[in-house]
């Protein structure tokens, strides 16, 4: 019987292809290997400073190394047999170039420092890389200077970030050891000028300052105006500046020095008086290591039962709870609330039941323990306004007096401590928001009342960035702030 079934053909004719790839070039690396140790085909002699002699071939090491390869391409190496290689070390070269030959290498502590300078000078990136991550591992208070030195030498961008934090974060712990003594002056401006040092008291900052320089005093002293400008004297307690800093001899001998003690003598001064008008700089803002994270902050307001509330509280996103702070001095509603100098909330005007205010109350939520204080009333009874703040200037714009809708509006100068008239707005305004930008002020809204005895509930909040840093004693109770308006 005759088979029917036809089989197809194909309509063309195409190539026939079919690739195979090495799963694995170990055989390789083996034979190489061993014609090295033979000193079979070998085309090189690699010679160190110390009369150490290592064989190759020119093509497998200009395969694995930019270094050789610009060698043996493009300089007159390329026609020599034997080549001196300075300033590197033979066991390292050895280990190299079996790396190269084998593709692994093992890095200890006693051969990762002869390995970084020699993986970088040969443009080995994966050796490189791989002696920063043992290094990293090892980081601790004994070497972590010198691991610093060396990612510096050698341009280890990754590990150098890495061990500045680790100093940082555990500052009080290094400069307990030897290393910390040899940090040049440059290191040591750069680390103490630092806001994100971390440590419990500035008193232990000064006090490494001064064993630094004391170590070498003849060639140091001269660097110690330097350092204590960035020393945050003004943020220890005034009797650790009586006891331990006033009768220091080399600061007693520093002219510079002498104001600096004197500055924070009057800071502490002036901050068991004042709140808003106290001289603020470097040495009074407190370090804030591992930067700020955002708060909202209210005050006062209408509760339960319409009661006016007397309290202060804020929400922490971070831990989605909300915290109470210190009880203002009255209750109030409808009052503005500004910042000045970074640190120092100011509670201004509002009204209770009775009355409207023309108070100012101020915390400071860097003291160790805060608590509204008076400060400068306002020439106007205000509530239901609007506050901005200006370059340390504070407007007050706007609101009700509890009679007449104001057009008014003043400022305060944290300098002079007065508060002065401005132009009026061009419209009574009151319950209205107001904004700073780019140096203006802009009252966006306004809210006009016929019945005059109507209440007015007006809700202010702030963000402010808030770490936890204290003055004194630790600077880990009490929080620093660094206060945005929203």
């Amino acid at each position: 019987m005759q088979n029917t079934k036809q089989i197809p053909e194909p309509s063309q004719c195409e190539p026939a292809k079919y690739e195979y790839k090495k799963s694995s070039y170990a055989d390789i690396y083996d034979v190489l290997q061993s014609l090295r140790r033979d000193e079979v085909l070998c085309d090189i002699k690699l010679e160190t400073d110390n009369g150490g002699v290592i064989f190759g071939h020119k093509v497998v090491l200009a395969s694995a190394s930019p270094y050789f390869h610009a060698m043996f391409t493009n300089f007159s190496e390329k026609n020599q047999d034997l080549v001196t290689i300075r300033q590197l070390d033979y066991s390292a070269l050895q280990l190299l170039i079996d790396f190269i030959y084998s593709g692994k290498i093992s890095i200890t502590e006693t051969n990762v420092q002869i390995l970084l300078p020699a993986s970088n000078l040969l443009q080995l990136q994966e050796v490189k890389n791989a002696c920063c991550d043992f290094l990293q591992a090892q980081l601790c208070p004994t070497n972590v200077i010198g691991i610093n030195d060396l990612a510096d030498l050698h341009s280890c961008t990754t590990l150098l970030t890495s061990s500045e934090f680790y100093i940082q974060q555990h500052y009080l712990d290094v400069v307990e050891e030897e290393e910390f003594l040899s940090l040049s002056s440059e290191q040591m401006v750069k680390l103490i000028s630092s806001d994100e040092l971390t440590a419990s008291s500035e008193e232990k900052i000064f006090e490494s300052v001064i064993r630094w320089v004391k170590h070498d005093l003849d060639s140091r002293k001269q660097m110690l105006p330097q350092l204590m400008e960035h020393v945050r004297l003004p943020l220890t307690s005034k009797d650790y500046i009586l006891k331990n800093v006033v009768d220091e001899p080399l600061l007693l001998n520093c002219s510079k020095c002498k104001d600096y003690v004197f500055e924070a003598l009057r800071f502490r001064l002036l901050k068991s008086e004042e709140l808003i008008t106290i001289p603020h700089n470097i040495r009074t803002k407190p370090r804030q290591p591992g930067g700020t994270h955002k708060v909202i902050l209210v005050a006062g307001g209408l509760g339960i039962n319409h009661s006016i509330l007397n309290s202060t509280e804020w929400y922490d996103p971070k831990i989605n709870k909300w915290q109470y702070g210190p009880k203002m001095i009255t209750p109030s509603l409808g009052g503005g609330l500004a910042v000045v100098n970074d640190n120092c909330l100011l509670y201004l005007g509002g009204r209770n039941t009775e009355s409207i205010f023309q108070s100012v109350h101020g915390l400071d939520l860097t003291s160790e323990s805060p608590r509204w204080k008076p400060t400068y009333d306002m020439l106007v009874k205000r509530w239901g306004f609007g506050v901005g703040v200006i370059n340390n200037y504070i407007y007050a714009v706007g609101g009700s007096d509890g009679e007449h809708f104001l057009i008014s509006a003043e400022v305060f100068d944290c300098r002079t401590r007065e508060w002065n008239t401005i132009p009026n707005m061009s419209t009574m305004r009151a319950g209205h928001g107001l904004g700073v930008l780019n140096n203006l002020l802009y009252a966006v809204k306004y809210l006009l009342l016929h019945d005059f005895k109507f209440v007015i509930v007006t809700f202010f909040i702030i963000v402010i960035g808030i770490n936890k840093v204290s003055r004194g004693k630790s600077r880990s109770t009490s929080p620093k702030l660094n206060i945005f308006i929203a």
